[in-house]
């Protein structure tokens, strides 16, 4: 499912499969222009990332930022950079797998509904990134 309006970025997903239910949002694919734009604002400054992916709200929901990652750091940025580890990513993946109990269960809807908002602060950071010039302004 795509975000409303171009200033949304990023996509939700959501899986039903005996022994493989899970809910997903992020950047799968960026396309090389996004990606160096998203590397870019954590490189300026990985603290409002950080801050997002340290809060009780998402260790709760997702534990950790999943995706395909270099195993250098990528080109342009210094070997020493202190993101180097949120730098590498090539894909920016939020997911929250269920057993089969849970997606059963009678909340198991309430369960997606929470686990999607709480992909908001995530998805707007990036939307963010991806929608602000380098004066922070509305492209």
């Amino acid at each position: 499912f795509k975000r409303a309006t171009r200033f949304r970025r990023g996509g939700y997903y959501f899986h039903i499969e005996q022994g493989n239910s899970f809910v997903a949002g992020g950047f799968w694919g960026p396309v090389p222009e996004d990606l160096k734009r998203i590397r870019d604002e954590i490189a300026f400054d990985p603290a409002p990332l950080r801050k997002i992916l340290n809060s009780k709200s998402f260790k709760t929901y997702f534990k950790t930022l999943e995706g395909e990652q270099l195993k250098k750091m990528p080109k342009g940025y210094p070997a020493d950079h202190e993101a180097i580890d949120l730098l590498r990513y090539k894909q920016f993946v939020l997911i929250r797998r269920f057993t089969d109990k849970e997606v059963l269960s009678d909340n198991f809807l309430k369960e997606v509904n929470l686990t999607f908002k709480a992909m908001r602060p995530f998805l707007d950071y990036m939307s963010e990134a991806l929608t602000m010039d380098p004066n922070g302004l509305t492209e």
